[in-house]
């Protein structure tokens, strides 16, 4: 009996996103053909040239734009930004300190500490019913 083993494919956009870069900023070649499995690990393990420049400068997809400026992703659209932004787009983003942008990461810590509440009190929960 002998195994037979499928090697998994992505589509470049999953891949992608699995890398935390933006599509149409990666080369011809990444986003016109398939990523196995095999190939995603290695890119993340020893990342070319490429990947560790767009990484560092971008342009950045909008989760990772939204990580970076302390936001969600709908924060983002609501500030009006809509397209992705390089490292220096949001550094001046920032410094800048626009009223949407304050607002949201206003409502992004309330966000935290309500999901921190709720951990807490499952947390509780939990611990109450194993000692029943």
């Amino acid at each position: 009996m002998t195994s037979h083993q499928n090697t998994q494919t992505m589509k470049p956009a999953t891949a992608a996103k699995k890398l935390g870069v933006y599509l149409e900023a990666t080369p011809a070649e990444f986003r016109e053909g398939v990523v196995t499995r095999g190939e995603l690990n290695a890119l993340q393990a020893d990342p070319p040239a490429w990947l560790r420049d767009l990484r560092r400068d971008g342009p950045h997809p909008r989760p990772v734009v939204a990580a970076k400026l302390g936001v969600s992703i709908a924060g983002l659209h609501r500030g009006g930004v809509t397209e992705p932004l390089t490292t220096e787009q949001i550094e001046a983003l920032k410094e800048e300190r626009p009223e949407w942008l304050e607002r949201e990461r206003a409502v992004q810590a309330d966000v935290r500490k309500e999901a921190a509440r709720v951990k807490k009190l499952h947390a509780e929960r939990a611990e109450r019913a194993a000692r029943d």
